[in-house]
């Protein structure tokens, strides 16, 4: 388990991935023939809004006569289902055909709002026996024939479902809309619409194990492997070249300025300040703190826990062991290295620091949620367990790991003393400012990551199941190693140029790939899909802001501790007072 605010967001994560994949009513799910499979109808929605769902029931459909709605879980209620029971009967391998489901007649209001859904793709999803099913609920079709209607709109009524199964278990469900079994909504009148469905059976060796394989490529969408491989390739190559430039640069010069010094300290020939240049020069304000310390070391702790979880999320499959109290103590503990005195204040900065922009941005989409009547707005229940969750689990852990962190803080230990006054750092060239070398900074790190971004925001954003962790924590490994060799080089040429004040330095340079994605973002909103509307614009914007500004912080605090790391040796390495 694990402590501080990240708590909430670790336990939503690890709830949201349970949730997603809905719990049947039978436990071992075998069956015998003429048993009742679980069957729900979740929700409807806009194909190109994916965050833009309402009730199953919200449109004219036709209704069981007992309405059981299922009892959701939290990870569901944060996945926004709404699980219902279906109006369809599927009994274990039973075969229907032409099953009449009901008749209804359709209001002009039903027509009306059916038409209007028709226009904007809408889909409806549905679970059976825990497996999704996804089908549209009509068509249009643009009319040549009258130049006064532009476009007519069709209901599907017929729905095949055709169900695979291994000995007493569902393997696989999938539900086909017969093309001929059309109702014609274009006019404004009531309209009589009978809906029926058909039930195929069919027998297959797929192991009952093996049954989700089918949705690693997405329920719309196509797979490429290959374009995984070839992404982690290409990271591997930019990686080995980056190496390759450092070490060829360490040998080359800086090694070289190394022993030199080294051997004008045997030779009882060191040159004063004045007689030294570059990163020598600045040896008594290297190590001076930056400022706005406990700012720094709650960004640092935020950033650090935010690290940890996403990595307990990629290799401990969200449910494995997490230190507890990694955020406060990384924060408090780093501050007090910095010589900080009001540790009870760095926490609350640290509390807030992620948590709070968090916070007012859930507030504010949740409510936006609430105004459009989606399923994406979670309810009082859900609110509950997580203001719960924050205030007897989350605070009590995030202060007592400050309270360790506090207790168990060491000296900073620098190997060079800190001058009492600091040097005065040199007129530098724009190029040397901070926004282009954070500029320069994110670049290569975005390029390791810019491929799987397209798969990872089409499942977070789309209708695509990613399962390919190990791809995605390779490609994360990559990441943290080019962040960190990128920070290192460029604190180096910033020393280089005398200039000591290097901490934030390191820390916007290597959170500089969270704006780079941000930016990617935007190019993914407006060119990569078709979502429309305030509430589904709102809701990937203000939740990407956050997941970026979270990016921002964990590759900030990687950058600032390979930095330190370097740092550290690099003066080590030579004799100073």
């Amino acid at each position: 388990m694990m402590v501080g605010l990240p708590k909430v967001l670790y336990v939503t994560l690890v709830l949201i991935c349970i949730g997603s994949q809905v719990e049947s009513d039978a436990s071992n799910h075998r069956y015998n023939k003429g048993d009742i499979v679980p069957f729900y109808a979740n929700k409807v929605g806009p194909f190109h809004n994916p965050q833009e769902t309402y009730a199953y029931y919200d449109l004219p459909f036709c209704s069981p006569e007992t309405l059981i709605e299922k009892k959701l879980n939290l990870g569901e209620m944060l996945n926004g289902d709404r699980l219902v029971s279906a109006p369809y009967k599927l009994e274990f391998l039973v075969d229907k055909d032409y099953e009449v489901l009901c008749s209804k007649k359709l209001s002009k209001n039903d027509v009306s709002q059916l038409r209007s859904v028709i226009e904007m793709d809408y889909y409806t999803q549905m679970y059976y026996d825990d497996l999704p099913i996804w089908a549209f609920i009509g068509k249009t079709q643009r009319n040549y024939t009258d130049e006064r209607i532009k476009n007519q709109y069709f209901l599907f009524t017929h729905s095949i479902f055709e169900v695979f199964y291994n000995k007493d278990r569902v393997i696989e469900v999938t539900c086909k809309i017969v093309g001929d079994s059309l109702v014609d909504l274009t006019g404004d009148k009531e309209v009589n619409v009978k809906f029926i469905y058909s039930v195929k059976w069919s027998v297959t060796e797929q192991s009952f194990y093996k049954r989700m394989e089918k949705y690693i490529g997405a329920a719309f969408l196509p797979s490429h492997l290959s374009i995984h491989h070839h992404s982690i390739a290409y990271s591997s190559v930019a990686i080995f070249i980056l190496i390759i430039c450092l070490v060829t640069f360490y040998v080359l010069v800086l090694n070289k300025d190394i022993s030199k010094n080294l051997n004008d300290v045997e030779e009882d020939q060191v040159d004063d300040d004045q007689e030294a240049t570059g990163w020598k020069k600045i040896h008594g304000d290297v190590f001076r703190f930056p400022k706005h310390k406990s700012l720094f070391a709650a960004a640092l702790g935020s950033g650090t826990h935010l690290l940890l979880l996403i990595v307990s999320v990629l290799v401990m499959g969200l449910m494995g062991y997490f230190q507890p109290y990694v955020r406060g103590y990384t924060s408090v503990s780093f501050y007090f290295q910095l010589e900080g005195t009001t540790s009870m204040k760095n926490l609350l900065l640290t509390a807030g620091l992620y948590f709070g922009p968090l916070f007012l941005t859930f507030g504010f989409l949740n409510s936006v949620a609430i105004f459009y009547g989606v399923t994406a707005a979670l309810p009082l229940e859900a609110i509950v367990i997580l203001a719960l969750l924050l205030i007897f689990l989350a605070l009590p852990l995030l202060l007592l790991g400050g309270y360790v962190g506090k207790n168990t803080a060491s000296y900073f230990h620098a190997p060079c003393r800190t001058s009492k006054c600091p040097k005065e750092i040199p007129r530098l060239r724009w190029y040397r400012g901070l926004l282009p070398q954070m500029a320069l900074a994110g670049i290569l790190p975005f390029s390791v990551v810019y491929v799987q971004l397209y798969y990872i925001f089409a499942t977070v954003w789309g209708h695509r199941v990613y399962t390919l962790y190990s791809i995605m924590f390779v490609v994360f490994i990559f990441l943290l190693i080019t962040t960190a060799l990128v920070s290192v080089a460029l604190t180096y040429f910033q020393l280089a140029a005398e200039d000591h004040q290097w901490w934030w330095r390191s820390f916007f340079c290597g959170g500089s790939t969270g704006l780079y994605i941000y930016g990617y973002c935007i190019y993914y909103y407006f060119c990569r899909t078709d979502m429309t509307g305030f509430m589904q614009t709102s809701f990937f914007f203000g939740y990407m802001a956050c997941v970026c500004y979270g990016i921002f912080l964990v590759l900030g605090s990687v950058g600032f501790r390979a930095s330190l790391l370097f740092v550290h040796y690099l003066y080590a390495a030579i004799k100073c007072d």
